[in-house]
């Protein structure tokens, strides 16, 4: 009879350990990714995400675009706007003009933590709406329009 670990609650073990990460540590605003978990607990990626459903239940964590998860913590301000709402904000908050050029999608991705592909699936719907221009491999992206309050939403 083989010796392997019962994999019944190990979901919750790992809960029990990532709870002890985010209490340790106020500063933590994004948990460990699902494949350090995997890693670091030899579990597969399915119970991985069960322990980080059950972090969701508790209210704890929930996840983000791109497949990364946060740490929920009470009273501080989340955004949950769509990642293209967001990445249209990067005008404003940058002050760019019509014309100037628009960080790429690895700067973006970087900025948002989310990945490259997802990144760009926002910018396709950016260009779409007619507030980018541009675009593509090699070719810079520019602000064709500043979006409005009515066009972010």
């Amino acid at each position: 009879m083989s010796q392997q670990a019962n994999p019944r609650g190990t979901f919750l073990k790992i809960a029990d350990s990532v709870k002890v990460l985010i209490e340790g540590n106020p500063e933590m605003t994004e948990l460990p990714s699902l494949a350090e978990v995997m890693h670091e607990h030899g579990v597969s990626r399915g119970v991985a995400i069960r322990a980080y459903g059950v972090l969701r239940q508790e209210g704890l964590a929930e996840p983000t675009p791109g497949e990364r998860w946060r740490v929920v913590r009470e009273g501080a301000p989340v955004d949950r706007r769509s990642l293209h709402e967001r990445i249209a904000d990067v005008i404003k908050t940058d002050g760019l003009q019509v014309g100037e050029a628009f960080p790429s999608a690895s700067a973006l991705a970087e900025r948002f933590g989310v990945s490259r592909p997802t990144v760009s699936k926002a910018l396709e719907k950016l260009e779409a709406a007619g507030v980018l221009a541009g675009g593509g491999q090699g070719r810079v992206r520019t602000v064709r329009a500043v979006p409005t309050r009515e066009e972010r939403s």
